[in-house]
């Protein structure tokens, strides 16, 4: 297989462009057609020598991929199924609404937190994504010239392959890139210690924690990493940062019925995050339909609107902002943790 050229840094296209005897400058040219006009093929970049683009082509390819697979919900929401260079399959999602367009993206082919909940947990761990392979989920969207928003919240854990997730984002926020605001960027993370410091550190994207139980005790019988990062010391570090300014911090909570949903966990969480410059977006919990479900998990249940309603105001009522985020793609397993790719 040829190297791919999508995923390259400015600095790496100027080794390429040595490598094949082009002069330094065409380093910006590759990179103008790669990233800011979406080609596929070398012989488009048309402002490169016949013969440049020869040599190019003995050793790089663009590297872009089409979907496999694809399916339509009933909302407008598509899904996507992409394959890896690796050989491996992940999904990923668009969610059109007004004009807004936010594309879902994966990390990994599978997720090593195994939380008990998710399809994609539940699927093991296949594999790592490169930076071309989660670039190509976007530049390969059908949808690519619609998108407002790109989140880190399909496959995958992404502070366990941070590597590939920030040299995506800075692709993407590049001059000779996208010229991405951070704010259109969010990576969600359930919290792993190395990889979080380090993201705080190193990216000024959005942050989204994913929660779901303001618990310690209960939230490892959900969330596995929990054990071995708890979400308290998680605030302790949060708390060191600044989120009054354009980088914004959010927590994602997934509702279960007669689980999480009860005022007991309301009042944990205006304790925990009443003086932080933070939002709560509320997630109804989806059923399985593609994994075997055993009696524990049967006693899982969705979360009453009406309760989840009353839950938001209570936040809000106590000073922490909260959402309900709208559930989209259900009807083809789109929506939030139903993303799994074991059977292809």
């Amino acid at each position: 297989m040829k190297t791919a050229l999508l995923g390259l840094t400015l600095e790496e296209l100027k080794g390429v462009a040595a490598e094949v005897g082009m002069p330094a400058f065409a380093a910006k040219q590759m990179a103008c057609w790669i990233y800011q006009k979406g080609v596929a093929t070398i012989d488009e970049m048309t402002n490169l020598s016949k013969v440049a683009r020869e040599h190019l082509q003995e050793r790089y390819e663009v590297g872009l991929t089409p979907p496999i697979e694809e399916q339509h919900s009933a909302d407008g929401t598509s899904k996507y199924l992409f394959p890896t260079r690796e050989g491996g399959r992940v999904e990923t999602v668009f969610i059109p609404d007004d004009d807004r367009g936010t594309v879902c993206v994966s990390c990994q082919v599978g997720c090593k937190m195994a939380c008990r909940f998710c399809a994609t947990g539940r699927q093991g761990f296949q594999g790592n994504l490169s930076a071309t392979d989660i670039l190509n989920q976007i530049y390969s969207l059908p949808e690519r010239d619609r998108l407002t928003n790109i989140v880190f919240m399909g496959q995958g854990e992404p502070m366990d392959n941070l590597d590939a997730v920030l040299l995506t984002t800075q692709l993407l926020m590049a001059d000779y890139g996208w010229a991405w605001s951070p704010r259109r960027i969010t990576v969600s993370t359930v919290g792993l210690r190395k990889g979080l410091k380090r993201f705080l550190d190193e990216s000024p994207c959005h942050l989204a924690i994913s929660l779901h139980n303001p618990f310690p005790e209960e939230r490892a019988k959900m969330i596995p990493a929990e054990r071995s990062y708890s979400f308290t010391e998680m605030l302790e570090l949060l708390r060191e940062y600044d989120w009054s300014g354009q980088r914004r911090l959010s927590f994602e909570y997934i509702m279960f019925g007669g689980q999480n949903d009860s005022n007991r966990y309301a009042r944990e969480l205006v304790r925990l995050l009443g003086n932080m410059e933070c939002r709560v977006n509320l997630i109804r919990w989806h059923r399985l339909p593609r994994v075997e479900m055993n009696n524990e998990e049967l006693t899982m249940n969705e979360a009453d609107p009406q309760r989840m309603a009353a839950f938001r105001d209570y936040l809000t009522h106590h000073g922490v902002r909260c959402t309900i985020r709208a559930s989209r793609g259900q009807d083809i397993d789109a929506a939030c943790g139903l993303l799994n790719t074991k059977a292809h």
